[in-house]
């Protein structure tokens, strides 16, 4: 049984869909799918790794954020790097999904697409599954980079893909949440909503989480495709849910983050910010990070909402945050990559960029990678 690992990440400006066609999904598999055996390869440096807009990935440090390395791609990123197989794999709006080695920061191999990259990738027994902006959802061979399958929609797909029990879910800009079998490509099902679909989701539970530009965010059923329950706030949620300890935190467009019981949809507590919430939340020993708009980074407890701490940045922050080690780091749009003491809110260390920063962060030791919020806040990935 192989392991998920996944990244999220938010552009900086939303795409508003063209008018609604009709477009049936298709799936291109190959006459067989097989995927290359990973080889074993364990990351034995702490190291954090962040996408920026000045198209450099960069390994840091994490004790002292001392850059390691850095990988320069052909323009920016906005996808989130993930790390698996000692390979950090990200997109880019070069139109390419890249594989680095994570020790070295040299290229293994790229993936050309149709357009941008700003889904961030999910892999899964050897297979790494990213959207992109020309429509199609790709499953690539971890190791070497090789097609095994697309699917094809009729609109970009930003969201960023989520894996479980052997589906492949995503959230279109055609208004549709699509089930697809992530051995063979093919549809399982679909889901339609009266607005296009950012926000990547989140499967726990045997319910997809996933919020809409129509203000809602859905629990519909993983394996059929039903409705469960819908939630609605007072704007749009294109950021990404995460789920923790029986409740659904996210974020809106009406500067609120959320937290609702994971299988009512009912209200738990809402907590008010000063600016809309692009990035996703993370929870880390009961407390929930989320960064804002209103240039703010903020722990806020998960049982409560009441506020712990808040830390200030320089502009707005659309990055998702990493926790680890008693540790947030976090991207925001005043070109910095934040260190902060995650129960103090103190800044630990700063890394100056060279554009800003709308990736997510991922952090990596001993094999143990973390950065994909699902995986700190036990959110079923």
């Amino acid at each position: 049984m192989g392991y998920i690992l996944i990244g999220f990440g938010l552009a900086l400006t939303a795409c508003t869909p063209k008018s609604t066609l009709l477009v049936k999904p298709v799936a291109t598999p190959p006459a067989a799918v097989t995927a290359t055996t990973p080889p074993t390869v364990i990351v034995t440096a702490p190291l954090l790794y962040v996408a920026g807009f000045d198209s450099k990935l960069y390994a840091l440090d994490t004790t002292t954020g001392t850059q390691r390395w850095v990988f320069r791609a052909d323009t920016s990123f906005e996808s989130s790097p993930v790390v698996a197989y000692g390979m950090i794999y990200v997109g880019s709006n070069d139109s390419k999904l890249y594989a680095i080695d994570a020790t070295t920061g040299q290229q293994r191999w790229a993936f050309k697409t149709g357009d941008f990259v700003h889904s961030s990738p999910v892999i899964a027994d050897g297979i790494v599954y990213v959207g992109s902006q020309d429509g199609k959802l790709y499953a690539i061979d971890a190791t070497i980079g090789s097609l095994l399958w697309v699917f094809t929609v009729g609109f970009g797909l930003y969201s960023s893909p989520a894996v479980a029990n052997g589906l492949v879910y995503i959230g279109g800009q055609d208004n549709q949440v699509y089930a697809i079998d992530a051995g063979n490509g093919l549809l399982r099902w679909k889901f339609t909503a009266d607005g296009y679909f950012l926000s990547s989701p989140v499967v726990s539970n045997g319910l997809v989480y996933i919020g809409c530009s129509n203000s809602k965010l859905y629990a519909i059923d993983a394996a059929t495709g039903r409705q469960r329950w819908l939630f609605l706030a007072a704007a749009g949620i294109d950021a990404s849910p995460v789920v923790a300890n029986g409740l659904v935190f996210v974020g809106s467009y009406d500067y609120n983050l959320y937290a609702l019981n994971a299988a009512s949809g009912q209200l738990t507590w809402k907590f008010p910010t000063q600016g809309i919430l692009y990035g996703s939340p993370v929870v880390a020993d009961n407390v929930v990070y989320v960064g804002s708009r209103d240039h703010k980074l903020y722990a806020i407890d998960a049982l409560t909402g009441k506020q712990r701490w808040s830390f200030a940045t320089n502009f707005d922050i659309y990055s998702t945050p990493v926790v680890a080690n008693g540790t947030v780091y976090i991207g925001s749009n005043d070109f910095n990559l934040y260190a902060v003491d995650a129960a103090l809110g103190r800044q630990r260390w700063v890394f100056r960029t060279g554009d800003v920063v709308v990736s997510s962060p991922v952090f990596a030791q001993k094999n143990a990678v973390k950065g994909a919020y699902p995986t700190v806040s036990g959110a079923g990935k």
